[in-house]
């Protein structure tokens, strides 16, 4: 156990800039203080001193504000920034060299006895404010981006983002630090501007394609024979106001008109 706790105090200095010496770390770094305590904790629990474990479990939480159920499985080089508001459930499983931030939620989604928490596999990230829930697995390397909400499984090296999650990119296009670990969690696309930006230009070739027709029919009918009291002009800039308007008393420009 000295072990894992020397593990997780070195992995702090790799992971965050702000950290400047041993004691800094030790005595003002509330994700190290939850950490340890889960480590005694989970070591009673699994020893069957359940009642000592959750109670120890419970003077963490109320020294750090980080909920990490006993029964937790928690690996090597575990790393919680920040950590104010992070719960992790009992049948929660965190593989080694995962990074948790602020605000994160491992929990469960039934109300059944057995396995009801999420699995994180190696070197995972999981931006500050999400929540992973249900017996889910994150693979090894995934990212999971600030306030996703993750209730499906997510491959390994994969970009998950939004709500529900969905997955963007794979991590070869990530930017890895020395130890492997992308601390990035900022620069996560946005597949909804994404979307939007496409149907936009998709409108905008449409309409340039209306307007190629409709001026080819006007050039084949002329401006005479057309009957313009059935045509609808609602909408449409009228010589009254100047605007899109389709109120009553204004009447079309014949500029609108030709166009129409």
């Amino acid at each position: 156990m000295i072990d894992l706790l020397r593990e997780d105090v070195a992995c702090v200095f790799d992971r965050d800039p702000a950290a400047r010496n041993l004691f800094d770390v030790l005595t003002c770094y509330p994700g190290i203080h939850a950490l340890a305590t889960h480590r005694v904790a989970n070591a009673a629990w699994r020893r069957g001193l359940r009642w000592p474990a959750r109670f120890l479990s419970y003077l963490g939480r109320a020294l750090t504000n980080i909920d990490i159920h006993p029964g937790a499985t928690i690996g090597r080089r575990f790393f919680i920034d920040h950590g104010a508001g992070v719960v992790i459930g009992e049948t929660a499983e965190v593989g080694n060299d995962v990074t948790l931030y602020h605000g994160v939620t491992l929990g469960g989604t039934s109300w059944t006895k057995g396995k009801r928490h999420p699995t994180l596999k190696d070197g995972v990230l999981v931006g500050a404010g999400a929540k992973i829930l249900g017996p889910i697995t994150v693979g090894v390397n995934a990212r999971v981006g600030a306030n996703s909400v993750v209730t499906k499984n997510v491959p390994g090296g994969m970009t998950v983002v939004g709500i529900p999650g969905r997955i963007v990119r794979p991590d070869t296009q990530a930017h890895l630090s020395a130890h492997g670990i992308d601390l990035e969690h900022h620069l996560m696309p946005d597949p909804v501007g994404k979307a939007i930006a496409c149907l936009i230009d998709h409108i905008n070739r449409i309409e340039a394609r209306l307007e190629a027709h409709t001026a080819a029919e006007m050039a084949r009918a002329p401006l005479s024979s057309l009957n313009l009291s059935e045509i609808r002009l609602d909408g449409v800039a009228c010589e009254s106001c100047g605007n899109l308007c389709d109120q009553e008393g204004c009447s079309p420009s014949p500029s609108t008109q030709q166009r129409a």
